[in-house]
């Protein structure tokens, strides 16, 4: 480029320049440096790869790649198109390509008879080198830090003998590219043929491998050329094809953009298993990945805060009450809880799917599924079942508690063994508090046990888990706090609705949870709840195309009836103008809408034959003068509990609680006679582990505190009973 200046100034001022112009183009740059490059062609050693054209084809269809469109789309396609394997460089560092061709004094090559080539010869082994230069390797040759032959420049050059024809055989000057030695990895490592034929045998070809997508025409593309062209079969049998890591924003990282993750730095702030999690979890391992420290932090907080959580909750009562798991003493299966029967089956399903999807090199699948048990772990079930790990070791509950105790070391377990492959670290610790001494790496991954699974309990309580979930979100879009009863919860059953006996199975459950008295139910075409539907715009598009505009209009005037029978039949035949159409599943986003004061909620979950259902539920949010009394016991329970906490009680430590409370409150807390209600004192008991409840002008205890709840403010003392 330095030369168009003077050459462009000669032209001219020889009067030979005919016009000057410039264009604007692409132009190949060094990428580390950014310097500019120079392309031309050179003369090099080949590879006859396209006289096994076909069978490297053939054999590529036999490996299961992940994703499958790199295998039969961007690799597929690189081996229909294959041409013959460019193989030499023109570098001074590598490994040197082992031919040899006879030279003479003057520098020429002997012009044999076969088309005028020199005579060359391709040599296999040191031991063939040893042969060809006499049975000893001359000084030049001998690497004075190795103390033996170096095959790598110049030492290799000094290796030469006598030709057929009188000259000197010397070693061509070009390398083997790189990516020979990479591809020739799986016969390099073993040192194979020449040794090592059985170990070799054995362990290929290998089960899998993992590279970026930018190896398709790289390593994935030499180790099957070198296999096919050696040992006629596949050098690998599975290959995940990793996508890259960028930055939050989705730019590719660079240290000269300033946007590169230090890796030691990061696994130095959140520890390795969140990385790998985050990692493993946040998408397949072929899609591209944002890293960000704010996503390792969520999965900190969500999945290992919650798992440890989980742990710290049964080491705290199980070290109270000097539980000790035995398999031989554990409860059967079939005395234990319906809820314990429940997260069982689902540690089973979840093994199963994860089994299943490691199996087939989706380790996104697996890390998701495990993830969702250790939520349903601790969310529904530990929660559903804290009051168990307060009952007596003696007594009726006495076998319930040590159900409980039993299903939840089993489910720790099993989670230790499930997460291991992803999270190594986090699996050894868990597996080594819960009682083990050998590595949890040295144990079976948990094998899915057919008989404990449950479809149709599982399915009962996914209904209960999203019927809960809207009502949930209702109560906060009303801001009405868990803590205060509410009177009725609707749930549509029936056509464009759920099974109104599976949810009465689990309505104790749905009430419990929701803080809710009664459980209606109404026909979706009973009008109780009114139905309208939006067109699926992505869904619609693609079927209509101009025709959608005037489908919009037909699809807004559609009555509740209609949009119901949608939703229980799948199809509708939507009439416009221009004609009909048949509206399928998924065309339609149905929306319900609360009548007769009741908000409305839907929810998505999937049945016990693993059907989509959707639950409409509708929630009455009126308040009544009883209402808010009970409302009132629960803050106060809470509010109780808070003040053990601060107060440095331990969970197991009985109190006496005194209460001072302002006129206004009265009526909620204390019966005409001036005394505590009994219906709250005992609720306030059997919550906070207080053996009493007294009324004082100025209460004593531990600790005093002044509280507030709904507005009235309340003066409390807690004091640990000896």
């Amino acid at each position: 480029k330095a030369a168009d200046r003077p050459v462009i100034r000669d032209l001219a001022e020889r009067g030979l320049l005919y016009r000057e112009d410039s264009y604007v183009h692409n132009y190949p740059h060094d990428w580390r440096k950014g310097t500019p490059l120079m392309q031309y062609p050179v003369e090099s050693w080949f590879v006859e790869t396209t006289s096994i054209k076909d069978r490297m084809v053939e054999l590529n269809n036999t490996i299961n790649w992940q994703p499958e469109g790199i295998g039969t789309g961007r690799f597929g396609g690189w081996l229909e198109n294959n041409v013959d394997w460019a193989l030499s460089r023109s570098r001074y560092w590598g490994t040197p390509l082992p031919i040899w061709e006879e030279t003479f004094p003057d520098g020429s090559s002997h012009l044999g008879a076969e088309a005028g080539e020199p005579y060359r010869e391709c040599i296999g082994s040191i031991e063939e080198l040893r042969a060809k230069v006499g049975g000893e390797f001359p000084a030049e040759a001998i690497n004075p830090d190795l103390g033996t032959v170096d095959l790598h420049r110049p030492y290799v050059d000094a290796l030469t003998w006598r030709g057929p024809n009188g000259g000197t055989m010397r070693r061509v000057e070009d390398l083997i590219d790189v990516w020979f030695d990479s591809g020739a990895m799986p016969f390099a490592q073993w040192h194979y043929p020449f040794e090592n034929v059985e170990r070799f045998q054995a362990n290929t070809p290998a089960d899998f491998i993992a590279e970026g997508v930018d190896q398709t025409r790289g390593w994935f593309y030499t180790m099957h050329a070198i296999a096919a062209l050696l040992e006629d079969r596949v050098a690998y049998k599975n290959v995940v094809v990793n996508g890259l890591v960028l930055d939050a924003d989705g730019e590719k990282m660079s240290k000269s953009k300033g946007n590169a993750v230090e890796p030691f730095a990061a696994i130095e702030r959140h520890g390795i298993d969140p990385i790998r999690w985050t990692m493993m979890s946040a998408g397949a391992p072929w899609e591209n990945l944002r890293y960000s420290d704010a996503a390792v932090q969520e999965t900190t907080r969500k999945f290992f805060g919650t798992l440890v959580n989980t742990y710290k909750f049964f080491s705290t009562y199980a070290g109270l009450d000097g539980y000790v798991r035995s398999a031989a003493e554990a409860v059967p299966l079939a005395a234990r809880s319906e809820l314990d029967r429940w997260v069982v089956s689902r540690l089973q399903s979840t093994a199963s799917e994860a089994v299943e999807s490691l199996d087939g090199y989706h380790p996104t699948r697996a890390a998701r599924a495990i993830e969702a048990f250790v939520d349903d772990l601790s969310n529904w079930w530990l929660r559903r079942s804290r009051r168990r790990f307060w009952a007596k070791t003696e007594g009726a509950d006495a076998l319930d508690k040590q159900a409980a105790y039993d299903t939840l070391w089993e489910s720790l377990e099993a989670v230790s063994r499930m997460m291991a492959p992803i999270a190594p670290f986090t699996a050894e610790w868990l597996h080594g508090v819960l009682g083990h001494s050998a590595s949890v790496h040295l144990q079976d991954y948990p094998v899915p046990d057919v008989l404990t699974l449950d479809s149709d309990l599982e399915g009962r309580m996914a209904l209960a888990r999203a019927v809960v979930t809207a009502t949930l979100a209702l109560r906060n879009e009303a801001s009405v706090n868990v803590r205060q009863p509410l009177g009725s919860l609707l749930v549509v059953t029936g056509v464009g609705g759920v099974d109104e006996a599976v949810l009465r199975s689990v309505e104790g459950v749905i009430l419990d949870e929701v803080n809710v008295k009664t459980l209606e139910t109404a026909s979706g075409d009973s009008g109780a709840v009114t139905k309208s539907a939006k067109p699926n715009f992505k869904a619609l598009g693609r079927k209509l195309g101009r025709q959608m505009k005037e489908a919009n209009a037909a699809i807004r005037l559609l009555d509740s009836e209609s949009v119901a029978r949608y939703e229980a039949e799948g199809t509708l035949e939507l009439l416009m103008p221009s004609g009909s159409v048949v509206l399928e599943p998924g065309d339609l986003d149905v929306v319900s809408e609360g009548v007769a004061g009741r908000v409305v909620r839907q929810e998505t979950t999937t049945d016990a034959e693993g059907q989509i259902q959707t639950v409409t539920v509708a929630l009455d949010t009126t308040l009544t003068d009883a209402l808010r009394a009970e409302g009132f016991a629960r803050e106060f329970v809470n509010r109780v509990q808070g003040l053990r906490k601060e107060a440095g009680f331990e969970v197991s430590d009985r109190i006496a609680v005194e209460l001072a409370a302002p006129a206004s409150v009265a009526s909620w807390t204390t019966g005409a006679d001036g005394l505590p209600l009994q219906s709250f004192t005992e609720a306030v008991q059997a919550e906070t582990l207080a053996q009493s409840l007294t009324l004082a002008e100025a209460p004593q205890g531990d600790l005093v505190q002044s509280i507030e709840i709904g507005g009235e403010t309340l003066t409390v003392g807690v004091r640990r009973l000896p």
